[in-house]
């Protein structure tokens, strides 16, 4: 995903009075159609680059702010939180932490046309609409549906999409890595979709439980939603219930809210 797919959240949250922040990925500062032109920012595209970018972003501001972060961006936000980023976190749809075993039928399904392919770790991986259809929008109406792809879809990073799935079956220490003990990291809530193939709710239950800290976890299941939840209709109630948890629950009152998909 790009910054795009944060268009309605930002809007929301902004009429709400808060400055939205939404980087880019490196490469990824380009629109949508660009990206699907030439995707080589794809292929280059690693999380020791993102965490940089993130780490910049986040660091520079005045004020710890909330960090949200999708899928991929889930498993970023819990390690901004690890690293003493951020007053408070929300990981919607999240990609799994380091330790994070469970790996269901559909995710192993939504995940085959990158990973069928070891080559495609260095490879920007094109999607059909049916692979889209399936992975990111399955409970979405056929016009939401077609209307998503064409609005938000660039290839897959297989670098990232390898990294989240096979990374916890992968030898020696990983990028996406947090300490489970760590009891000075800010509050943090996983939001997790009823009927995501790529990131179901099983993966969201145990890296909740993972966590032993004494500092505050906890999950919040939409029934029927999708993995593109952000865009599904109805992501006014979700935007709104990540809002104002993070708000209640926030180590310090913050004045703005940075996303990561």
């Amino acid at each position: 995903m790009t910054p795009r797919s944060w268009e309605n959240w930002i809007t929301r949250y902004e009429a709400k009075g808060y400055r939205v922040l939404a980087p880019a990925y490196p490469g990824f500062e380009v629109e949508v159609e660009a990206l699907n032109r030439d995707p080589s920012p794809i292929e280059r595209l690693t999380v020791p680059a993102i965490m940089t970018r993130l780490e910049t972003v986040v660091g520079g501001l005045d004020a710890p702010p909330i960090i949200i972060g999708h899928s991929a961006g889930g498993a970023f936000t819990q390690v901004l939180l690890d690293r003493g980023y951020g007053a408070v976190g929300v990981a919607i749809d999240s990609a799994p932490t380091e330790g994070v075993r469970v790996t269901p039928l559909s995710q192993l399904k939504a995940s085959f046309p990158v990973l069928k392919n070891p080559a495609n770790r260095h490879r920007a991986v094109p999607l059909t609409y049916e692979q889209w259809r399936y992975i990111f929008t399955n409970t979405f109406d056929e016009a939401d549906a077609r209307a998503t792809y064409d609005r938000y879809y660039v290839p897959a990073s297989g670098g990232i999409f390898w990294d989240s799935v096979l990374a916890n079956f992968t030898p020696g220490p990983q990028d996406i890595a947090v300490d489970y003990h760590n009891d000075a990291r800010a509050p943090l809530l996983f939001i997790s979709g009823g009927e995501d193939h790529l990131m179901p709710p099983a993966i969201q239950r145990s890296n909740a439980k993972h966590y032993k800290s004494n500092t505050l976890t906890e999950i919040k299941e939409f029934p029927g939603r999708s993995h593109l939840m952000p865009a599904q209709k109805g992501w006014e109630e979700v935007a709104d219930y990540a809002l104002t948890w993070a708000v209640e629950h926030a180590t310090r009152r913050p004045q703005m809210a940075a996303t990561s998909a």
